[in-house]
């Protein structure tokens, strides 16, 4: 199953280049799972046929860069966030399966209508989730997770078409699944665990070759 993996952007200024990259981790994790990892560029003409041209199955929108669109954004990368909008409307139209992953949750929700807040204290740390009264099997086994944003979801904050599945001490969205396709969000990042946890396993098990249940 070939997954594509959106690619965050970084400036080297020493080259005046700006490089797509990605965490080496993720190829690990996702070859342990039995997918074939395919990046993302970010400069593509048209995004939505290199997409079919190449066979995606999966999508992951991966962590780094903020959204263009926020205030007091830093690390921008515009031509990411085209990117990853355009991914999103063609796994939409294709009923693709997608996870988002910290930044990939933000966009997501924001491309589905929602809003994003800025959070203290999530930044490097660990800390305790807690599942809600509609939480699917898939995100049973989350108690703690790793963290590194500085922008989340509000319980007001979350689009209409996506029921939350993990909240914070402080009542953010750290979780969520779409209410139809086979889209979630996580605000932690699975390819940082060491060993990969199996909980992250059976999420992206689960989303990619078969739709989650719904309550």
């Amino acid at each position: 199953m070939r997954i594509g993996i959106s690619q965050r952007v970084d400036t080297v200024p020493a080259y005046g280049e700006r490089r797509d990259c990605l965490d080496q981790q993720w190829f690990r994790f996702l070859e342990s799972l039995g997918f074939i990892p395919v990046p993302v560029p970010n400069r593509l003409s048209n995004i939505q046929r290199w997409a079919s041209e190449v066979g995606l199955e999966g999508v992951i929108l991966s962590g780094g860069n903020d959204l263009g669109s926020l205030p007091g954004a830093s690390n921008v990368a515009p031509e990411r966030d085209h990117t990853e909008a355009e991914l999103l409307s063609w796994a939409h139209a294709h009923d693709i399966p997608v996870i988002g992953v910290c930044r990939g949750l933000q966009m997501m929700n924001v491309w589905l209508g929602g809003q994003l807040v800025p959070v203290s204290g999530h930044t490097a740390v660990r800390h305790p989730v807690v599942c809600t009264a509609t939480t699917d099997a898939l995100f049973r086994a989350f108690e703690e997770v790793n963290s590194f944003h500085n922008w989340g979801v509000s319980a007001e904050g979350v689009a209409e078409s996506l029921i939350p599945q993990c909240l914070s001490a402080e009542g953010e969205v750290e979780a969520f699944l779409h209410h139809r396709l086979a889209w979630a969000g996580i605000m932690w990042h699975p390819e940082r665990e060491v060993p990969f946890r199996d909980a992250d396993k059976h999420l992206f098990t689960g989303i990619f070759r078969g739709k989650p249940c719904r309550h």
